[in-house]
């Protein structure tokens, strides 16, 4: 598929407080270019892929992190099986350092399976580098996460926290959509999803048009870039992104903030939120469904304060 989509909105040579100013206050994706390259890590992996898999090696802890592996014929692409009662990986839990033994064998292969780790705590793992990996725009108390793969591919989805996410070794590619884009990705199951959160059921890169007709309109509205070691790029909470890794070896860390995220244990985050008034609004009337859409359009989603016209100390549970 040849689309031209925009380019993501760029920035470099960025102070923290302007990081903080002109992109995480704005809700708009943007990539900042050079932002990591002082890391150590990005720094080990401009000089060679083997070098930074022995730095990471070097300073894993021997703690489990979870890890997914691919056939090779499913080309990197994390999704369900044929069936939809399940997904094309399997799942295993075993110290980083096993994985990267994988990576660097099966970087010689011409075919190979695809291998991930997938979203471990660097403060469990690699604890040690945290302190030379630090992220001043963002409090110490939000620790990263590393991401460690050949040629993967997470599909379309959504975080429900913002993210920032910094490209150590490799290219990745990064594709966008806004929010409003949502009935035009067509969306998998809510609760059975082979991500953390849902994700669109087209495959970017071979779309079938005749299935997923709308999805023509979404393409519209795309941004992507792709990212080289030590660019950065910010993901606000809740906008769609597919990730694409590029090469052999890829090593990603990010870090989200702010938000909730996609459990349904946590009633009262809006995700919760969200699946209680699906079970709760899905047996009304369809009159009484608008209505009720029309309520909370003027009492939750409004710009305008639904109260306005009384005193605010009547404000109650409308206060803002």
């Amino acid at each position: 598929m040849s689309t031209a989509f925009s380019p993501i909105l760029e920035f470099s040579g960025l102070e923290p407080e302007q990081v903080q100013q002109q992109i995480f206050a704005q809700y708009r994706p943007a990539v900042i270019r050079g932002f990591v390259n002082h890391w150590p890590l990005v720094q080990n992996a401009k000089r060679s892929s083997e070098e930074m898999l022995h730095y990471l090696a070097d300073h894993d802890s021997g703690a489990d992190v979870d890890a997914i592996m691919l056939r090779p014929e499913h080309q990197g692409r994390v999704f369900y099986n044929d069936t939809l009662d399940g997904f094309n990986f399997i799942k295993n839990r075993l110290p980083l350092t096993k994985v990267l033994e994988q990576l660097f064998r099966y970087a010689q292969f011409p075919t190979a399976p695809s291998v991930a780790v997938q979203s471990a705590l660097m403060s469990q793992c690699l604890p040690g580098l945290l302190p030379e990996h630090a992220m001043p725009v963002l409090s110490e108390e939000i620790i990263p996460r590393i991401w460690v793969g050949n040629r993967i591919t997470t599909p379309t989805h959504i975080d429900g926290s913002d993210n920032i996410a910094c490209v150590v070794s490799g290219r990745r590619q990064f594709i966008l959509f806004p929010p409003e884009q949502i009935a035009n990705l067509y969306i998998g199951p809510l609760d059975f999803a082979p991500t953390p959160s849902p994700i669109s059921m087209v495959n970017l890169r071979h779309p079938d048009f005749e299935r997923y007709p709308r999805f023509k309109e979404a393409l519209k509205h795309a941004q992507t870039a792709t990212l080289e070691p030590g660019d950065a790029i910010f993901i606000p909470n809740l906008w769609w992104h597919h990730v694409e890794s590029l090469d052999h070896i890829n090593i990603l860390m990010n870090y989200w903030w702010g938000g909730s995220n996609f459990s349904t244990e946590n009633k009262t985050s809006p995700y919760g939120l969200l699946m209680q008034a699906l079970l709760g609004f899905r047996d009304l009337p369809p009159a009484q469904r608008e209505a009720w859409g029309s309520i909370f359009q003027h009492y939750v989603f409004s710009a305008e304060h639904p109260a306005s016209h009384l005193p605010e100390r009547l404000h109650g549970v409308l206060q803002r």
